[in-house]
């Protein structure tokens, strides 16, 4: 039985359509928000689905509880694990990384004469990474929500957090600064598994590409 994980959110109502170009059919309930299982058969009797959060499917796929996954960009940059492959990039869930401060802040800051930060954020290996390249320390609040109001309350200065629209920003008194990365969701897949089971992993990543470039 081969596993796929796909991320809980808004991202599983963006990967629906493709998993029905690729010929893949889980379970009616398992693209419902309010489903209370956790796996799901599909149409082909030796793939099930696991629906899992979306920061934990590159885990999962990384430590072999699932073969496969659809997983963000910006989890592949924070956990780096050496034994994911990301042979295809999805095109969907598109957003992006960056910096956020309190609008009232100077326009004009200069953030290369500080060294060091404090930043609020759920991404620290991004976020420090960032930071050092400018030469500035970044002293990490790890929050996994609800990063607008650590600058509201003091915990930080800035904030580091996924952004789409920036309306939950502005809602917040805050502004966008700097873009890190710009983020889209991947398929990933074990490497372990791709070499024990070649054939039926190249199988669902040609339905996947397949899926992205339709005759």
């Amino acid at each position: 039985m081969l596993i796929l994980a796909l991320p809980k959110g808004r991202i599983l109502k963006s990967v629906a359509p493709l998993l029905a170009r690729a010929g893949i059919e889980p379970a009616a309930d398992c693209l419902q928000e309010d489903s209370r299982r956790l796996r799901f058969p599909t149409n082909h009797p030796k793939l099930d689905v696991v629906r899992v959060r979306s920061f934990d499917v590159a885990t999962f796929v990384a430590h072999g509880g699932a073969h496969l996954g659809v997983c963000g960009a910006d989890v592949l940059m924070e956990f780096d694990y050496p034994e994911l492959y990301a042979p295809l990039d999805l095109a969907i869930g598109g957003c992006r990384v960056s910096v956020a401060r309190p609008q009232g802040d100077p326009p004009n800051e200069d953030w290369s004469r500080y060294s060091e930060v404090r930043v609020a954020t759920k991404y620290p290996t991004i976020t420090r990474r960032h930071f050092a390249a400018r030469g500035i320390n970044a002293d990490i609040v790890h929050l996994n929500g609800a990063m607008e109001l650590a600058p509201m309350l003091g915990l930080s200065r800035l904030i580091v957090d996924l952004v789409d629209t920036g309306s939950t920003l502005r809602a917040n008194g805050l502004q966008e600064v700097e873009t890190i990365a710009q983020i889209t969701s991947r398929l990933v897949v074990n490497r372990t598994a791709l070499k024990t089971r070649p054939e039926a992993i190249a199988s669902l990543i040609a339905r996947f590409r397949a899926a992205l470039n339709p005759a």
